[in-house]
C-alpha cells in the first residue's frame, strides 16, 4: 500500500466535485488524472492501459445510433402515436407512456427517451388540466427501471458487461423478470397513491372535442410531417441489426462495442447524413468522464486500495452468500441514490471480483445484485440518475417546478419497493443455484 495517500485524496476530491457538481464531471475526472500524471504517481502508458475501450466503443456507437434515430423522427412518431391512443384518459396516459419509456430505455438510453417523452407528456397533461409533475416524475422513475433490463439500457450495465464479459442475452435472461415485476409494482403504487387524479375525463362532447384539438396541436407541434420514410427505415433496420448481433454474440463472437460501432458506421454511410452535425449530438463529456474514471479507479486498484477496501469493508460481512448478495444490492442501491452510480459501479467491480474469489457465488448472482442496486437505486433521489436531472430540467422549461422533496415523496417508496422485489428475486435465484 505504498504511495497510496495521493491517489486516495485525489479520488475523494473528484468524488466531492462530482457529488456537489462543483465543475463539469469530465473536467473533474480528467483533472484528477492530470494531477496524478504530473506527480508521477502513474505514467501515461500505464494510464492508457486502465481505460476500458470496449465500454467507450459501446457508448460511442449507441450514442451515434440514437442521434441518427432522433434525426429520423422515430421518437417523435412513437410518442405522438401513443398520445393519440390515450384519447385523453389519465390512466392510459400513465400506462402507455410508461410502457414506451421502459422499452425505449431498455434498448436505447433513458436520457434520450425522457428528452422526447417529457415535453409531449407535459403538453398533453397540462392541456387537459392534469398535474404534469406526477407524470414527469413517473416517467423518470420508469426510465431507470426499464434501463435496468439490458446490457445497453443503463451505464452501470454497460460497465459491468464490458468489464466482466457478460453478454446481452445474459442480462436479458437474468434481469427481465425482476424488472417487469418492479415496473408493474411502480405503476400500481403510482396509481394507488393518486387514484383521484386518474379519474376518466367527462364524456360530454365539448370535453372530448377539446381533447381532440389538443391531440392535433401535439401532432403538429412535435411531429414533422415531412419525415423521410427511407431515412427512417434505414435507421430502424440498422437498430434491428444491432439488436440481432447483440443477441447472437455467442455465435458471432463480436463484442457489443464492436457491434455498436459497426452499425453506427454503416448508418453514417447509408444515410449520407452530415457526420459533423451528428458528432455534435454525441455526449463527448460523458465519454471523457468514463475515460478519466477508468484511469482513477485503475490506479487505486494498482496501488492495492481496492483490495484493502474489499478485505476491510465488504469481506467483513462473513461468508454467508445470502448476506453477501443482499449487502451488495442494498449498499449499491442506497449509495447510487446520492452519488453518481457510474463511478460507484466502476469502483465496485474489482471489489466484487475479490469477494467472488473468497466466496464463489454461482450464476453471476453477485453481478446481478450490483446491477439491480446501481440502476434501481438511481431512483432514490432526483440527483441519483441523469434521467431524473434531465426530466426535472425539461419540466422547469415548461413552467413545472419539481423540488427535491416533490420527487422524493414518490421516488423513495418506489425505490424501496423495487429493491425489496430485487432482494426476493436474488434470494430465490441463489437458493435454487446453491
Amino acid at each position: 500500500m505504498e504511495g497510496v495517500l495521493v491517489p486516495i485524496v485525489v479520488f475523494l476530491a473528484v468524488y466531492v466535485a462530482l457529488t456537489f457538481e462543483l465543475v463539469n464531471k469530465a473536467v473533474a475526472a480528467l483533472l484528477g488524472v492530470m494531477i496524478l500524471l504530473v506527480l508521477h504517481v502513474v505514467s501515461e502508458h500505464q494510464a492508457v492501459e486502465f481505460i476500458d475501450f470496449e465500454t467507450i466503443m459501446l457508448l460511442l456507437g449507441m450514442m451515434s445510433i440514437v442521434a441518427i434515430l432522433r434525426k429520423s423522427g422515430f421518437f417523435s412518431i412513437v410518442s405522438v402515436r401513443i398520445a393519440e391512443l390515450t384519447q385523453g384518459s389519465p390512466l392510459k396516459i400513465l400506462i402507455l407512456f410508461s410502457i414506451v419509456t421502459a422499452v425505449l430505455s431498455a434498448f436505447l438510453d433513458n436520457v434520450t427517451t425522457v428528452l422526447i417523452i417529457i415535453p409531449i407528456i407535459i403538453e398533453l397533461t397540462a392541456g387537459m388540466g392534469l398535474d404534469p409533475k406526477m407524470y414527469v416524475i413517473s416517467q423518470a422513475i420508469i426510465s431507470n427501471i426499464g434501463g435496468t433490463a439490458t446490457l445497453i439500457g443503463d451505464p452501470p450495465n454497460i460497465i459491468i458487461g464490458s468489464k466482466v464479459g457478460l453478454t446481452f442475452n445474459q442480462f436479458m435472461l437474468n434481469l427481465t423478470l425482476p424488472v417487469l415485476v418492479c415496473f408493474a409494482a411502480a405503476l400500481v403504487y403510482i396509481w394507488a397513491t393518486n387514484r383521484d387524479k386518474f379519474k376518466p375525463i367527462d364524456t360530454n362532447l365539448a370535453k372530448l372535442f377539446s381533447v381532440q384539438l389538443l391531440l392535433e396541436k401535439i401532432r403538429y407541434q412535435f411531429l414533422d410531417t415531412k419525415i423521410d420514410k427511407i431515412f427512417l427505415t434505414k435507421g430502424l433496420v440498422c437498430l434491428g441489426l444491432a439488436i440481432v448481433l447483440f443477441v447472437t454474440q455467442t455465435i458471432t463472437k463480436l463484442s457489443p462495442g464492436v457491434v455498436a460501432m459497426l452499425v453506427a458506421m454503416i448508418l453514417f454511410v447509408i444515410t449520407r447524413i452530415d457526420v459533423e452535425e451528428m458528432l455534435e449530438e454525441i455526449e463527448w463529456s460523458t465519454l471523457l468522464f468514463f475515460t478519466g474514471l477508468f484511469i482513477l479507479v485503475g490506479i487505486l486498484e494498482q496501488k492495492g486500495v481496492i483490495e484493502w477496501m474489499a478485505h476491510n469493508i465488504f469481506l467483513r460481512v462473513g461468508d454467508n452468500p445470502y448476506v453477501i448478495v443482499l449487502t451488495v444490492l442494498w449498499v449499491s442501491g442506497i449509495v447510487s441514490g446520492f452519488l453518481d452510480n457510474i463511478p460507484f459501479t466502476i469502483t465496485m467491480i474489482p471489489i466484487v471480483k475479490l469477494m467472488l474469489e473468497s466466496n464463489p457465488i454461482p450464476n453471476n448472482i453477485l453481478w446481478w445484485a450490483l446491477s439491480l442496486g446501481a440502476c434501481l437505486g438511481g431512483n432514490l433521489t432526483m440527483i441519483g440518475a441523469s434521467a431524473n436531472i434531465v426530466s426535472i430540467g425539461m419540466a422547469k422549461k415548461f413552467g413545472q417546478e419539481i423540488s427535491f422533496l416533490d420527487f422524493a415523496r414518490k421516488s423513495v417508496v418506489i425505490t424501496l419497493i423495487t429493491l425489496v422485489i430485487a432482494s426476493g428475486y436474488l434470494m430465490l435465484y441463489l437458493w435454487i443455484s446453491l
